[in-house]
């Protein structure tokens, strides 16, 4: 058993020479052997080991002698100890899965202090067989079938993990070595435990005596599956997905043109990003947001645990949902110039510059051109405003035939819902003297005979807090 654990560790390189491990054990006997295990095979690496224990305080005095239990185990063979207090006897919803979250922020935080360099934890290839059958019932894709992973973000491992429970047993038996039973393994109020107990042994007798090794297989197929599209996904993220300072956006052409298992795992990449997790995240979600992608006008919607998904013409917008995500959207900023303003809730810029144009230049094209948003000052005749658009904003922009209400504009240029929140306009009073991407008014616009002009500069920054930087100036 000794020579196919060493074989596991070095096939995960779960190890390097000399690193600090700090062995997780409850007193159960999955960790005991665990630890047993690594005191033996320590030498081969130059592991410096450590003991850590999570006493989740459920059991009473029950929980406390199992930390007990431990500390003495760590004092027997001289190894430092650490016991850390998880009190989940105010969980009311989901107490499996609350107490293994807390293991698991445990052991990440010894990881990411650097009080250890790996956190070993001893799953068994029968805790991966459960693990499969109990993702497979609730409804897993491949990654959830991959099951326990051998090596965890940011450093977890699982040594015993093609090693089933009766050998740990077997082990522990046949060299005398004590260990703890955990009276809630038996209770069926856990689905662990009656996967455990029931489900896995009656499917093993009557359907396939091989079952436990099959699904664990089934885990270390997936896993590679996994290995593999991970890879690509992470590909395709850098490609496709664009990330706002509060949400991510995705084409639905990009969508529609990948392969549809791509197209699944893409979205639940950029869904993972947007929750953290994936959690309550479910197969009719995923082909929810790709049956929305398909259409290509107009507006829809799907919201999902942790997860609001807009699309908008052809493009699709990811974010946590928002109460009153309306509140805050109005804005009105004084525009002393020259200046350098922060757009709030955007990654957009607008500097604002007067030049004052050369008498030689009349009549050329260095200063002045079609491209330019370029205001005639000298037709600006009060305080200028950047502020969002409202509801009934109309002007008439350089070029155009009249009149146009913005709402329009947005549409005859396709512009996202969420990107029309904070659209910034440039005002003096009632009128509008310039609109982002739409450009400058006619009315207020620089021609060649124009001798001073307010410039207007639009660019894209780095996600940060929406503000404002004024440069020193003067007002009109």
């Amino acid at each position: 058993m000794l020579d196919r654990i060493r074989r596991t560790i070095a096939r995960y390189r779960m190890f390097e020479n000399g690193q600090s491990v700090a062995v997780a054990v409850s007193g159960g006997a999955d960790s005991v052997c665990l630890l047993h295990v690594l005191r033996e095979l320590a030498p081969s690496w130059d592991l410096h080991l450590q003991v850590i224990h999570v006493n989740h305080r459920l059991r009473g005095a029950e929980s406390d002698d199992d930390a007990g239990f431990v500390r003495r185990l760590a004092a027997e063979f001289g190894l430092p100890f650490r016991v850390h207090e998880a009190d989940m006897t105010q969980v009311s919803d989901n107490l499996e899965q609350a107490a293994r979250e807390a293991r698991l922020s445990v052991f990440r935080d010894a990881i990411r202090s650097g009080a250890a360099a790996r956190v070993a934890t001893g799953h068994t290839r029968s805790d991966q067989a459960e693990t499969v059958l109990f993702r497979f019932l609730r409804g897993a894709g491949t990654a959830g079938l991959a099951g326990i992973r051998p090596v965890a973000p940011p450093g977890i491992v699982r040594p015993l993990l093609e090693i089933d429970r009766s050998e740990v047993v077997q082990f522990l038996q046949q060299r005398g070595i004590p260990w703890r039973e955990d009276s809630s393994n038996a209770s069926p109020a856990f689905a662990r435990n009656r996967i455990r107990h029931d489900l896995l042994p009656r499917l093993t007798q009557e359907w396939n005596p091989a079952l436990a090794r099959n699904l664990a297989q089934t885990a270390d197929w997936a896993l590679a599956e996994e290995s593999y599209w991970d890879a690509e996904i992470d590909r395709l993220a850098a490609a496709h997905l664009t990330a706002r300072p509060d949400s991510l956006v995705i084409g639905t052409e990009t969508l529609r043109q990948l392969p549809l298992a791509a197209a699944r795992r893409l979205l639940r990449r950029a869904i993972e990003r947007v929750k953290g997790d994936l959690r309550g995240i479910e197969f009719s979600h995923v082909n929810g947001i790709l049956e929305m992608a398909e259409a290509t006008e107009g507006h829809g919607r799907l919201q999902a645990p942790g997860l609001d998904v807009m699309r908008s013409f052809e493009w699709l917008r990811l974010a946590r949902p928002v109460e009153n995500g309306l509140a805050g959207r109005n804005y009105r900023l004084p525009a002393p110039i020259p200046g350098v303003f922060r757009i709030p809730g955007t990654e957009l810029e607008i500097r604002l510059e007067i030049i004052e144009k050369p008498s030689s230049s009349a009549g050329s094209n260095s200063v002045y051109n079609e491209t330019m948003d370029a205001v005639d000052w000298h037709r600006v005749s009060g305080l200028v405003e950047l502020r969002n658009w409202r509801p009934g904003d109309q002007y008439q922009p350089r070029g155009a035939g009249g009149v146009e209400k913005i709402k329009t504009l947005f549409q005859d240029h396709r512009v996202p819902l969420w990107e029309r929140r904070h659209w910034p306009v440039l005002t003096e009073g009632s009128s509008i003297v310039w609109a982002h991407r739409f450009g400058v008014a006619a009315q207020f616009a620089a021609d060649q005979d124009s001798s001073t002009i307010l410039q207007i500069q639009e660019s894209r920054i780095a996600c940060g807090e929406p503000g404002v930087y004024i440069s020193d100036g003067f007002h009109r």
